[in-house]
């Protein structure tokens, strides 16, 4: 057991020793060529580098010497001839089981460190032009307007957002002032009509300026849904799909290599084994392409048909309470089946809960 730890132990340190003795260019003064700062490929490796496989799911005892706490038998509950021999049945299968845990657990570290390496170089390859990369031109530059369109939509919710800002701070003083015209209406008889029809009008602005406000909730809590939750799911489905072409091309160009070397038993069994391996990346990385291909046909429906309709809603809602007809305002938020806060109630607004 402690050999297979000292083996998995310098199957790793070899993968490390030889990512880090990659090529590397030198100028003529011998030092190493100032590479640009690249956020792209720091972030790439990192993804590379945490989607490492789970070992906690089970329990490795070194040195094969004992079991799980399942494994140990209690001496006081066995009795007769019969105890040796028991015993030394049980310690076999615990020291078996968990020699075949180690066994596990040690090709998958072997085999996530392979394919983290392989991925590593061919990324670093891409990054410096020294390796090709399958492109789908259609595929990405779909993606790409899928991108740029959720950028323009994150700014068209962030000026939503300022907007129903500053409307609610204008209606909370325009019920201030109402307010406070009605008291002096009350206090000033000389100027009794005059302080309370300037009260009516403020009261009435505010009334519908609270509608206007409900009507743009709606338009911003849509557009936030759209944008980070309908969007973002199907950009994730895209970098599943970047992550997939990334492994299929580290594989396809590993198999590439081999190829090229001799075709003794040994190697044209190393291409046997690679071969498989490639199909396999290939078939992830082709499902895959399939799921963006569907996921942004039905995102780009689903963004028209949510788009006409709250842009109409904008739109009514806005120049209704800007040419002060109250009815056609009232009437957008019942077409839009719009429900506001109940007068009265004690909870806080929307807003207030921002």
């Amino acid at each position: 057991m402690h050999s297979i730890f000292m083996q998995s132990s310098s199957m790793a340190d070899s993968i490390m020793s030889r990512a880090a003795t990659m090529e590397i260019p030198i100028n003529s003064n011998g030092d190493s060529r100032t590479i640009p700062e690249d956020d792209g490929l720091e972030q790439d490796l990192q993804q590379v580098m945490v989607s490492g496989p789970n070992l906690n799911e089970t329990s490795i005892v070194s040195g094969g010497y004992g079991g799980t706490a399942e494994g140990i038998i209690p001496t006081s509950s066995i009795k007769g001839s019969n105890m040796h021999h028991s015993g030394s049945n049980q310690s076999g299968m615990a020291e078996e089981a968990t020699r075949g845990i180690a066994v596990e657990k040690f090709d998958i570290m072997k085999k996530w460190g392979l394919n983290t390496y392989k991925c590593t170089k061919q990324l670093i390859s891409e990054r410096f032009g020294r390796g090709s990369r399958t492109v789908d031109l259609e595929l990405e530059a779909q993606i790409e307007v899928l991108r740029d369109t959720k950028r323009k939509y994150e700014n068209v919710l962030r000026l939503a957002r300022a907007l129903t800002n500053h409307f609610y701070s204008m209606v909370q003083t325009q019920h201030a002032l109402g307010d406070t015209f009605a008291d002096l209406s009350q206090k000033s008889p000389e100027l009794r009509d005059e302080f309370g029809y300037n009260a009516e009008t403020q009261k009435l602005l505010c009334k519908n300026g609270e509608t206007l406000l409900g009507a743009i909730n709606f338009f911003v809590s849509s557009i936030n849904t759209l944008v980070n939750k309908t969007m973002a799911d199907t950009l994730w489905t895209i970098k599943l799909y970047e992550n997939a072409r990334l492994e299929y091309d580290a594989y396809r160009a590993d198999l590439e290599e081999l190829n090229l070397g001799p075709r003794d038993a040994v190697t044209m069994a190393r291409i046997e084994g690679a071969q498989e391996e490639y199909q396999a990346q290939k078939d992830k990385y082709e499902r895959l392409r399939s799921d963006v291909t569907i996921k942004l046909k039905f995102l780009e429906e689903n963004k028209v048909k949510v788009m006409h309709k709250q842009l109409l809603l904008f739109h009514n809602a806005i120049s209704a309470y800007f040419a002060g007809n109250q009815q056609q305002l009232e009437q957008t938020l019942k077409q839009f089946n719009i429900k506001l806060k109940p007068p009265g109630d004690d909870k806080p607004s929307w807003l207030e809960e921002q």
